[in-house]
């Protein structure tokens, strides 16, 4: 009779796909391919008798039996892990700064949270959420221990991932059209900024700055109001908002390269050099 336990293996496998959103976030995850990572899959599917997820490489949504195993997986993992402690002992101590700004931390900081606290629970973690322009300064200054933001340097930072860079606007307003195209921009510095303004001026698109803050919200808030049309990092985009084009008047962007960067006054922490490796393994990825 074939048995129907089910594998730790297995768990962490649908737990991390559930988790990062798809196959190809997830297997860096648990240290598989994605072939691998999928087999785990089906092999849970096999043992429970049904199917836990819909899925293909880039998306994955839960199946009533996935929403049914899913808070299961989670406390066997969870007591795997306390056991694992209990044997072991926690050999990680210290406190952590993490800067991240407002749109990568809302993308991609809640597995890499996750993954971080039950690896190495004993380590305190402190997160603070401003823009790129306002987390280097302070890792400098060693008020930030590591960052997760955009390079602004050749060479500084360990590339992580390019993260697109996009106009939006709301679909009801029309801001597009507008003559002189009012735009929404990030602070003054910031290389989004730099980026649009010089793509607007090569277009030779005639524009006007009618709103500019470090926070997402804002930009959010005056592209959906109609205001202007925003320039966004395609992470942070609502479905509300519309992506617009060249067909829309406005110049295609390169995107952003995107970097983990830790102080100097950190060289030496046990901790900070854990929380890297661990931003490296959940958010690194290949780029073609």
């Amino acid at each position: 009779m074939r048995s129907q336990d089910l594998q730790l293996d297995w768990l962490r496998a649908f737990v991390a796909v559930v988790d990062a959103g798809s196959l190809t976030a997830a297997a860096p995850l648990v240290h598989r391919s994605q072939s691998a990572l999928s087999m785990q899959l089906k092999k849970l599917e096999g043992a429970v008798g049904r199917p836990l997820l819909t899925r293909d490489a880039r998306h994955v949504a839960l199946t009533t039996g996935g929403r049914q195993l899913l808070p299961h997986a989670r406390r066997l993992l969870e007591a795997h892990d306390d056991a694992q402690r209990a044997m072991h002992g926690v050999t990680v101590h210290g406190r952590v700064t993490l800067g991240v700004p407002d749109d990568y931390a809302v993308a991609y900081l809640a597995p890499l949270l996750r993954a971080f606290a039950a690896r190495h629970p004993g380590v305190e973690l402190s997160l603070v959420c401003e823009q790129s322009t306002a987390l280097l300064p302070k890792l400098r200054q060693g008020e930030v221990d590591i960052a997760v933001c955009t390079r602004y340097r050749n060479g500084v930072g360990r590339l992580l991932f390019r993260e697109p860079l996009v106009w939006v606007a709301s679909a009801a307003h029309h801001a597009w059209k507008r003559e002189p195209l009012p735009v929404a921009l990030y602070e003054e510095g910031s290389i989004a900024r730099k980026l649009a303004v010089a793509g607007l001026a090569a277009q030779r698109r005639a524009h006007r700055v009618v709103y500019h803050s470090p926070s997402l919200a804002g930009q959010l808030a005056a592209a959906e109001s109609g205001l202007a049309v925003a320039v966004l990092t395609r992470c942070s985009v609502p479905p509300g908002l519309m992506l617009l084009d060249r067909r829309h008047g406005v110049p295609a962007l390169p995107p952003l390269d995107v970097v983990v960067q830790r102080s100097r006054a950190s060289a030496a922490s046990e901790a900070v050099t854990a929380l890297e490796e661990q931003i490296v393994l959940t958010l690194a990825r290949t780029e073609g």
